[in-house]
């Protein structure tokens, strides 16, 4: 692992992402920020968001990181903040390793949920440095709350797209 203290050449990002539905499944959206420390020190941030009619909750937490990473238009050094248990612990405790490794089961040999998104996460993931870092969710973490808000404003907005992976879990 790096520290962000570190020497480099690659930009450092940081990302802050949440996932939220109403109901579950249910109408959702997710919210993401990019903060990017320009060498004045002037950070430059970006919100991106989508509202979606029908998913989950986790599936909207993957997309929101998974969209925000793709957003990196070089490969970067990132810390990625998520509330997230179900991301953060897929990584951290090496999860999605095992998983990769049986087929896309689980440990109790059941199909992994998701797979679609999880496929997608690895394969941007390989092109970044990312410490995954975990955040108590609506504990007035400011940037987590601004994540939520969008993620909300889009699922209560209009034009929600289909989630076709929703449908095949």
């Amino acid at each position: 692992m790096y520290t962000m203290e570190q020497e480099t050449t690659k930009p450092i990002v940081e990302i802050y992402t949440d996932g939220a539905c109403s109901g579950n499944p249910g109408r959702g959206g997710y919210g993401a920020v990019l903060r990017y420390k320009k060498n004045d020190g002037v950070y430059v941030s970006k919100e991106l968001s989508e509202g979606f009619e029908t998913t989950t909750n986790n599936r909207m937490e993957l997309l929101a990181s998974i969209v925000a990473l793709e957003t990196l238009k070089t490969p970067c050094k990132v810390t990625l903040t998520s509330d997230s248990k179900y991301l953060i612990d897929a990584i951290e405790k090496k999860w999605i390793e095992s998983w990769v490794k049986n087929n896309w089961r689980t440990a109790g040999k059941k199909p992994v949920k998701n797979v679609d998104l999880w496929k997608r996460l690895i394969d941007v993931m390989e092109k970044h440095e990312i410490k995954f870092v975990w955040v108590k969710g609506h504990n007035g973490h400011e940037f987590n709350e601004i994540c939520d808000k969008l993620a909300v404003n889009a699922y209560n907005g209009e034009n929600l797209k289909t989630d076709s992976g929703f449908e095949q879990n």
